[in-house]
């Protein structure tokens, strides 16, 4: 799950590139053990959230250990905000990594470049992957081979408030972002509601450059593409949206400005992920009235289609692991039909196999609301170890933009040089 970088912190943070660590991704062994014949202890990160879904996960965690009574699973709950660089500190030095570890979906190729985590494929781990519905499961690649197993998924939509748009006189959400700014003038003038809070983070940029035929990089050409012509125009339609569609924007807090706007009825829309859904419901103008929430696409581009980022959490292995069989079997199970099942309906959060869209799954209105969304529109970031480390400078400038201290122009051309310090090898498209 990708909730976003400190817009205040982006603009002053510079980011460092990637630095190489050698590792081995040999696991291949002699003929795997039996399950009942594996034993040990294993240590698990788990960056759900401690208060209302880590419960979930220590239950299953019990009920592993009694169906495999040789294993015993040492169970540690690590913020979100910390395990990236816990994890590569420890798996650098050796030194305290856990064998298994909830892995954000965006960070799988920095982790397997710098040979931190294991490839599964031929393991018990991977078993049955023709269940995982595809999107999350191309999450889990890099150079060929598969680095995790899909365990909760999401995206990006387009929240809105039914009662708000019905009262403005629009039928159906937008579809496009020309749309989007028209619908959010008509709001304001019907309503006196703003259209939407436009999120300045960079992360939720990328629907707007996906949707123009834009991205970060092209990774098969080591071409950098931030600044090329379909990056300036889902960029210009950003400052658009901004001017004439938006709330105004407070940089040092948007993302909780947002939130409290939107819950209030002051704002329409939003381009969120369904992390938010349960904070959105405390709303005076949901609470209770749950059904007023809606879910929708994000909206397409011009002459392109409507996409988003693929985010959520993958398990991995630590390639040092003592116990990788049982490291293998432990992925295997807390990844399974029967605890995605579990796991979405005590969370809420959205299953990765096609099989746990039970019934019961799909009673909650945000899974429902969620998943043909991600189904029409997520795909996976560009697949680049430096990928976290990019959307750095890319905030920087972004920001910069919003604020009109930087064209449009400026800001990218200053992004693609930074990028270039980044990626070794790629030129400026």
């Amino acid at each position: 799950m990708r909730r976003g970088i400190s817009i205040a912190a982006a603009v002053t943070v510079i980011a460092l590139s990637a630095t190489a660590c050698g590792g081995s991704d040999d696991n291949s062994s002699s003929k795997p053990k039996a399950a009942k014949d594996i034993s040990g202890t294993i240590t698990y990160w788990d960056t759900s959230d401690a208060a209302t879904e880590a419960p979930t996960y220590k239950a299953l965690i019990k009920k592993f250990e009694a169906k495999y009574p040789k294993i015993k699973v040492n169970y540690q709950n690590v913020p979100f905000t910390d395990v990236e660089q816990k994890f590569k500190s420890a798996a650098k030095s050796g030194k305290g990594a856990p064998d298994v570890v909830r892995t954000d979906v965006g960070l799988i190729p920095e982790y397997a470049s710098l040979g931190y985590i294991a490839p599964l494929d031929g393991t018990t781990a991977l078993k049955d992957t023709s269940d995982f519905n595809t999107t999350p499961m191309n999450t889990t690649k890099y150079n060929g081979k598969t680095y995790g197993v899909p365990s909760v998924t999401d995206t990006l939509g387009l929240l809105y408030n039914k009662e708000l748009l019905k009262k403005a006189g629009i039928d159906t959400p937008p579809t496009t972002w020309d749309e989007f700014i028209a619908d959010s003038k008509t709001i304001k003038k019907k309503t006196g509601a703003y259209g939407t809070y436009l999120n300045p983070d960079s992360y939720f940029l990328l629907p707007l450059l996906y949707s123009n035929g834009a991205d970060m990089a092209d990774t098969s050409a080591k071409k950098i593409t931030i600044s090329d012509a379909s990056a300036v125009t889902a960029l210009t339609t950003a400052k658009k949206i901004q001017d004439e569609a938006s709330m105004k924007v407070d940089f040092a807090n948007a993302y909780q400005n947002m939130q409290t706007a939107f819950k209030n009825g002051k704002v329409a829309m939003l381009v969120q992920g369904p992390w938010s859904v349960s904070d959105d419901l405390t709303g005076k103008v949901f609470k209770g009235n749950e059904d007023n929430l809606g879910y929708a696409a994000v909206p397409a581009g011009a002459g392109g289609k409507a996409q988003a980022p693929t985010g959520g959490h993958d398990l991995t292995v630590y390639q040092g692991s003592k116990n990788l069989d049982a490291s293998y079997l432990f992925s295997q199970f807390m990844t399974s039909t029967e605890s995605q099942v579990t796991i979405a309906t005590a969370t809420g959060t959205l299953p990765t196999r096609k099989s746990a869209y039970t019934s019961e799954v799909t009673s909650n209105a945000k899974i429902a609301g969620f998943k043909p969304i991600l189904e029409q529109t997520a795909r996976p970031r560009v697949a680049l170890p430096q990928v976290g480390s990019l959307f750095t400078p890319l905030a920087q400038n972004y920001v910069k933009i919003l604020q009109g201290t930087s064209s449009v122009k400026d800001g990218l051309d200053k992004t693609a040089t930074e990028f270039q310090k980044l990626l070794p090898g790629y030129s400026i498209g």
